[in-house]
């Protein structure tokens, strides 16, 4: 804390000026609400097709303009309605019907109806390679117009989640409708960015337009004519800004001085430095841990196309030599748990993880170095283990854009060269590391990348599925999906189970049976290294506005950079009125 303490005086001078740059003067400060965007840098600051992969959408044109048509409420469980008032499945689980609230528009006037569901749907599931067409391609037959404002979508096969998993920010975002009329006419889709402000491009159908926009900030001003004013309310605050901060200190000068009401993460020592200074700062709980508990579990993942990493006993070394406490004391300051499985640790899911076998929060180094011998290495005089005159060692990135998976990767390295392994970090620019990752470009990278089941196993158990198996220089489904190039006999098994219950009703009771089965197989192949739970401190500033989520007032979860994001905004009061 005293290291924090010392920077808020240091910086005391640099952080006026920087308050002048993130607040404009035509809008009060008491108007406006300010948030951080938890990254060094924004890949393609100035392309809004958020179809084209890499492109941002969490620097505000998903919280505060494009609006989904459904929010999964984490708290409740509820599916509820956001530009979708209903979506029904028939009773075989392969018809689902939409229907729209009336009355929406875009900002530039134009109806927002089914002939744009319609339109985003068709382009997605005809078209590969683009953000979205994983959750549409597979699944829809085809689509079709009931009316302006109810649409069919004539599923290839019984799906129960497809509400869930493409249209109800399941996790983070979810499949957004865009506008027929300006992409409908697009001729090159790879080089169409949708930013022209003399057209008034990026547009949505959200309570606020994009007003400026550079490298390092956006700014959104109130939109009056938003069509929601009667279903979901018009928003008080007049402007919403979003600002890479840079470094946690920086993030922390800015929130301690009152000029950042919302820091998407940070640790918990920056965190005391900003309470012993402003004491309106509030967490999701308002003492220790402080944390929201994030629904993505931290991994490292090993690029089984490179040996010794395609030998699940060497995975499973790698995994007996982490100290799992150790990274939840030093890496996290005691704010979260060890995983004791590869999913989030969330009620729903209790029942495959309570009856299976857990994964140990303790060191096995002896245990793990019987199976690094077995294979052949022996302990040369730097402490290495060596092979055929070739050192063991395992290079693993980690996003510049993510302090915590930075201090991750450097505890298990140490906990790694210390049993023998010559392991290294490397710290890579945001968009790099994404793009590696989906390339394969990488011998072990820290990721989250069985991250997407929340309340059922099957949306994590298909992020590993050899279905969406792609070659070394090919990027995957998503920029996520079976990153580390999993296959084989047991994958195919453990895929052909998990296509199995995928099929099923939620509340099926073969879901879990199932669920067992195939999580055996993953504790067996060890296909990713599960490391700890992830904790967000996701801190609010109410001196200037009140009505965060919380975990006494927990309308639903505090992360600002999802799409769900609309319902805080709605949600915020000033706090002088």
């Amino acid at each position: 804390m005293a290291k924090y303490l010392r920077l808020l005086l240091v910086f005391a001078l640099v952080l006026g000026v920087t308050a002048m740059t993130v607040t404009s003067q035509d809008v009060a400060r008491e108007d406006t609400v300010i948030f951080d965007i938890d990254a060094a840098s924004v890949g393609s600051p100035f392309n809004y097709n958020w179809f084209v992969p890499g492109t941002a959408r969490n620097q505000g044109m998903h919280q505060v303009v494009w609006e989904p048509l459904f929010i999964l409420n984490y708290e409740t469980g509820e599916i509820q309605p956001w530009l979708g008032e209903s979506m029904t499945p028939n009773e075989s689980l392969d018809v689902w019907t939409l229907t729209l609230f009336e009355g929406i528009t875009w900002q530039d006037g134009e109806a927002f109806n089914a002939d744009d569901v319609i339109w985003t749907v068709n382009f997605l599931k005809d078209n590969a390679g683009y953000s979205g067409h994983g959750e549409i391609g597979p699944w829809v037959e085809s689509v079709e117009k009931i009316d302006d404002l109810t649409v069919q979508f004539n599923l290839t096969g019984p799906n129960p989640r497809f509400q869930l998993d493409t249209f109800s920010v399941r996790i983070w975002g979810s499949v957004l409708i865009m506008p027929e009329h300006v992409f409908g006419d697009v001729e090159d889709m790879d080089t169409f960015t949708f930013y022209d402000p003399e057209q008034g491009w990026p547009f949505g159908t959200g309570p606020y337009t994009l007003t400026t926009n550079s490298e390092t900030e956006w700014i959104y001003d109130r939109y009056d004519e938003y069509w929601g004013v009667d279903v979901h309310g018009l928003p008080e605050p007049l402007r919403v800004e979003f600002i890479i901060t840079g470094a946690e200190d920086s993030k922390a000068l800015l929130m301690a001085d009152g000029q950042l009401d919302s820091a998407m993460d940070m640790s918990l020592g920056a965190l005391e430095a900003i309470l012993a200074r402003n004491p309106n700062v509030i967490g999701w709980y308002d003492d220790l841990p402080f944390a929201w508990p994030d629904p993505c579990p931290r991994q490292l993942s090993v690029n089984h196309t490179i040996a010794p990493w395609d030998d699940p006993n060497m995975r499973h070394a790698l995994s007996l030599i982490i100290d799992r406490n150790e990274v939840v004391d030093i890496a996290y300051e005691g704010t979260t748990i060890p995983s004791r499985s590869f999913f989030v640790d969330y009620g729903g899911l209790a029942p495959i993880i309570d009856n299976v076998e857990q994964i140990s929060p303790e060191a096995d180094v002896a245990a793990a170095q019987e199976l690094i011998e077995a294979a052949g290495y022996e302990m040369n005089s730097d402490g290495f283990y060596e092979k055929d005159g070739e050192v063991l060692s395992l290079n693993i990135q980690a996003s510049e854009d993510f302090i915590e998976k930075r201090r991750i990767a450097n505890v298990i390295v140490e906990q790694f060269r210390e049993a023998g392994i010559d392991a290294t970090a490397s710290v890579v620019a945001g968009p790099t590391w994404g793009t590696n990752k989906s390339l394969g470009e990488f011998e072990g990278i820290m990721d989250w990348d069985f991250c997407a089941s929340v309340n059922e196993p099957w949306a994590s158990f298909n992020q590993f599925s050899v279905n969406w198996l792609t070659p070394i220089g090919e990027e995957t489904e998503g920029r996520t999906r079976n990153i580390m190039r999993w296959s084989g006999e047991a994958a195919e098994e453990y895929s052909a189970i998990v296509d199995e219950i995928g099929l099923l009703a939620l509340d099926d009771p073969r879901v879990v049976e199932l669920s067992i089965e195939a999580y055996n197989i993953l504790l067996e192949e060890m296909p990713a290294i599960p490391i700890t739970q992830a904790k967000k401190i996701v801190p609010f500033d109410t001196t200037y506005w009140v009505g965060w989520p919380t975990a006494e007032d927990n309308y639903n979860h505090p992360a600002t950079w999802w799409n769900s994001t609309h319902q805080i905004i709605h949600n915020l009061r000033r706090a002088d009125s």
